[in-house]
């Protein structure tokens, strides 16, 4: 008997050895729903700085420069950790990392109700909080994609991807309410338990690879065996860094990244609620409109996924790059205190846009990278961060010193358009060798 289609269905061998069973439903997309649930728990807490920035700067007399601050060594932090993370999960396994990582988070998170001086708040907002969510970054998902999808890669990388809006979306209606009706605590202890409450799924159902269940991967045609771990995962991560970095497309990858995350995390994220409340509009109003862009960010990520498996990557992220950069000029004189179509025209725009241009990237990085394209966007995934943690700072430092936010949305919208003429200038490779080998 063969199996001509892994779409259809998953041979998986029999405990009694008669012959193989089928299952209509591939545990891939069970491996991917778990993957989906467990970002969204760690997305939590993506939503938390535009809504903290305020209370805290009245509670402790903060300046927002400094929460600034805090939020930039997070976003460092996210970044450096998820190449580091996606060699790990190679040496150990994606479950222990993911429940390791989201133990920290809650830690961190947790922590914060308890902290008297800014220091404090670097530790747990910047240092436990930013490793525990970099081990959660998108590496993860290029993990789970790559080990456990041949077909499809693109659609799955952008309904991972999705997640963290998702996350954003479940959230951060809850918390603005919390903050605004309570205090920040409570909600800094609901971001802890939504961590801790993905634990035992991730424990009992996340599985490391399909070998581990007798399956191929979703639409292999071929048994894939489980590689054996792959240790000296510091040493592997610095080699396939030495390696890419030789490279004209990790830099322009990089590049490009960077601006991505210059321009969502770094500013609408950390800044667009502090920025409304600045023209008059209520902080809850404000942070519905950021779940909004969580919506569309949902449909606009799954959508560029589908795009990614059939068009050239490259001049995807260019569209992406460059309509995200004309939308952010408009922005300044779109603020006001109550909402008006053009401001749901911004927010629905920007959502489709926020995190589109991951797939296409990640399918950048397996088209020139192959096996090490997770390790390699660990690694163009920290300049992302970098990008977000200066921007999140400069923004904060600007707010103080120009008492606006006006420089920051226009040289934000220059950069974007930067990026897509970087993306344009990336060179098509029809083999994809590995970097390095462990």
């Amino acid at each position: 008997m063969t199996q001509t289609s892994e779409t259809a269905a998953a041979v998986e061998p029999p405990a009694d050895g008669r012959g193989p069973a089928r299952t209509r439903f591939h545990r891939a997309w069970s491996v991917a729903a778990v993957t989906f649930v467990t970002i969204i728990g760690a997305a939590a807490f993506r939503s938390v700085p535009g809504l903290f920035m305020d209370p805290l700067h009245e509670e402790f007399g903060w300046s927002r420069g400094t929460v600034g601050a805090a939020v930039s060594v997070n976003l460092v932090l996210y970044g450096l950790t998820a190449p580091f993370a996606a060699a790990l999960m190679d040496r150990y396994g994606i479950r222990r990392v993911v429940a390791v990582a989201l133990t920290v988070i809650a830690l961190g998170s947790g922590l914060t109700v308890w902290m008297t001086a800014a220091w404090q708040l670097m530790l747990c907002w910047g240092l436990l909080v930013g490793l525990g969510s970099g081990s959660m970054a998108l590496a993860f998902a290029a993990t789970v994609t790559n080990r456990w999808f041949t077909e499809r890669r693109g659609l799955v990388t952008g309904i991972l991807t999705a997640a963290s809006a998702s996350g954003q979306l479940i959230f951060l209606p809850v918390l603005s309410w919390i903050v605004d009706t309570h205090d920040w605590r409570p909600a800094a202890v609901t971001v802890a338990l939504a961590a801790l409450a993905v634990v035992p799924f991730v424990w009992l159902l996340l599985h490391d690879h399909p070998a581990d269940v007798g399956l191929k991967p979703y639409g292999a045609r071929e048994f894939v065996p489980k590689p054996a771990p792959v240790p000296g995962a510091a040493r592997r991560t610095v080699e396939v860094l030495s390696s890419a970095v030789r490279t004209g497309p990790f830099w322009l990858l990089a590049g490009t990244f960077a601006i991505c995350g210059a321009s969502t995390n770094g500013l609408i994220q950390t800044h667009f609620v502090p920025a409304s409340h600045d023209h008059g509009m209520p902080v809850t109003t404000a942070a519905s409109l950021l779940a909004v862009i969580g919506v569309f960010d949902v449909v606009g990520t799954v959508a560029s996924g589908w795009f990614t498996d059939r068009f050239d990557a490259r001049r995807l992220l260019a569209v992406y790059y460059a309509l995200r950069g004309v939308s952010l000029l408009f922005l300044p004189i779109l603020l006001a205190p109550g909402v008006h179509p053009p401001m749901v025209f911004f927010i629905v725009f920007y959502g489709l846009d926020w995190v589109a241009t991951v797939p296409p990237t990640l399918a950048l990085c397996r088209e020139h990278y192959g096996d090490d394209s997770p390790v390699v966007f660990g690694w163009v995934l920290a300049s992302h961060q970098v990008g977000a943690a200066l921007v999140a700072f400069l923004g904060g430092a600007a707010r103080d010193a120009f008492g606006s936010y006006d420089v920051v949305w226009y040289a934000s919208g220059a950069l974007c358009a930067a990026a897509a003429l970087m993306a344009l200038v990336i060179r098509r490779r029809p083999a994809a060798p590995a970097l390095a080998a462990a």
